[in-house]
């Protein structure tokens, strides 16, 4: 025998034997329940709830389906949070009812807004079956982007990447850029793995995006010291836009609107590839990409925005010539690199970082200069004329300046202030999870091991247990890939 009860907000099967399940009651019945423990007609909720009447009449009968409007009315009418329908609403208005983008955006929008994100994740894949509304969901999935809701995004790119994956589309290819752009962070890693799935979809892009997302790859990859990467996508840059800026000079050509004027991206493409060969100790090759972007007299009239990039780009020339010429130990130079970036706050953080590798290079002293400018060596967001640096690029360039802090005081039998900064470096290093930054800490700690204090000591063992975790992390994710 089967006997069904009705409480506050569910239905109860007691079945015999005196096993009992419960069913999550609809939302037309938790409605009827309402009204009727509060004695309320269907006017009065109305009235409260904003609702017209004969509409909740016809909801109630169910000869209407809810809109998203009507059902947050509702639930604030009956005194309950914010989305508190929403799960059923996906069952009872979405997956039992014939599918309907004006329910299920606005479903959707307000999901994003109360991160809902469980919701919209499970109201998405029920519509993914339908192909046409990729298009919908990727122009959602947009407006997300935009507004800043980004884990919403992320779900609908993701969704829309899943449907379109044998369709080679634009749109497919956009949706894989935003995914990389979003996944970016602090670990390298991730990074890393964000960068060589994104790789494929390259040259899928709309010419809009193409030379924006190569900057991306190029400042992923060299924040990962994976050079060649770094030389293969400037290269690319810089061919696809030379090509298009003798286009430009044509009659007839549309300007394509870009995050950044075209000749942005020629001379950053020759930056790039001056940096890829400069970290390989090639500084000749090196020093020939910076007479390609320190003097671009081939462009024509500049208007202002083209004029500041021009301006920016022939300052770093200037300071990297500066470089170039301490990492082959001519100390005289730091004096007038000293001078020409003291009056350039934005460029002292860099510089400190040049000067500290040239020093523990050559072995020359750099005392006076660490304590003159010792407020910057501290890491903060990098900007410049032209914009932000990327944030990998920033972060990886502190940890290393760390650890050179630390070989500098270690040269000079300052073991304990050396020796911090190791560490230092060495949780930076955990933080971004930099296998390189963490091999070298690692490996000039135990160098210099015997000059540490017992308390160094013991930081030095609690960093390394952070090691391995990360270590067992990426050991069950590469379990997991197989």
């Amino acid at each position: 025998m089967i006997t069904i009860k009705r409480y506050t907000n569910i239905w109860v099967l007691i079945l015999k034997g005196g096993v009992s399940l419960e069913m999550t009651a609809t939302i037309r019945e938790q409605m009827e329940e309402f009204l009727h423990k509060n004695e309320m007609t269907i006017n009065r909720f109305a009235e409260i709830s904003e609702v017209n009447s004969g509409t909740l009449s016809n909801i109630l009968n169910g000869n209407r389906p809810i809109s998203m409007q009507q059902l947050d009315r509702i639930t604030a009418g009956m005194g309950l949070e914010e989305g508190y329908f929403y799960e059923l609403y996906i069952d009872e208005c979405i997956f039992h009812a014939t599918p309907d983008w004006r329910r299920l955006g606005p479903f959707l929008h307000r999901c994003a807004d109360l991160g809902k994100l469980d919701c919209l994740d499970k109201a998405v894949r029920m519509t993914m079956d339908n192909i046409s509304y990729s298009p919908l969901l990727f122009e959602t999935a947009e407006v997300f982007f935009r507004e800043g809701k980004h884990e919403a995004a992320v779900l609908l790119y993701k969704s829309v990447a899943e449907s379109e994956r044998f369709q080679h589309s634009e749109r497919l290819a956009l949706c894989q850029y935003r995914l990389f752009t979003l996944e970016l962070g602090d670990d390298q890693e991730v990074n890393s793995r964000a960068a060589v799935y994104f790789e494929p979809y390259i040259d899928r892009l709309d010419e809009v995006y193409q030379l924006d997302a190569l900057v991306d790859l190029i400042n992923v990859n060299g924040s990962i010291h994976r050079w060649d990467k770094v030389e293969e996508f400037a290269e690319l840059m810089l061919h696809k836009a030379m090509i298009e800026f003798k286009y430009s000079e044509t009659k007839g050509y549309i300007e394509v609107r870009r995050k950044n004027p075209l000749v942005f991206y020629i001379l950053y493409a020759n930056l790039s590839l001056e940096n890829s060969y400069s970290e390989r100790g090639e500084y000749e090759k090196a020093l020939y990409y910076v007479s390609q972007y320190a003097n671009p007299i081939w462009i024509e009239d500049p208007n202002n925005e083209e004029m500041r990039i021009i301006d920016q780009f022939k300052e770093w020339a200037v300071a990297n010539r500066y470089v170039y010429q301490l990492m082959v130990g001519q100390i005289e130079v730091l004096s007038d690199y000293v001078d020409y970036v003291s009056t350039r706050e934005e460029e002292i953080f860099p510089a400190l970082c040049n000067i500290m590798i040239a020093a523990n290079r050559h072995r020359f002293r750099v005392d006076d200069i660490l304590e003159s400018y010792g407020q910057y060596l501290v890491y903060k967001e990098q900007r410049y004329l032209i914009g932000k640096i990327s944030t990998q690029v920033t972060l990886e360039r502190y940890t290393r300046l760390l650890a050179e802090l630390g070989i500098y005081y270690i040269s000079l039998e300052r073991y304990d202030k050396g020796i911090e900064f190791i560490l230092e470096s060495l949780g930076n290093s955990i933080t971004i999870n930099s296998n390189n930054g963490m091999l070298r800490c690692m490996g000039l700690f135990e160098q210099y091991r015997h000059f540490s204090s017992f308390e160094l000591q013991k930081r030095y063992t609690i960093l390394v247990s952070e090691v391995q975790k990360l270590n067992e992390k990426k050991i069950g994710l590469s379990i997991g890939y197989l």
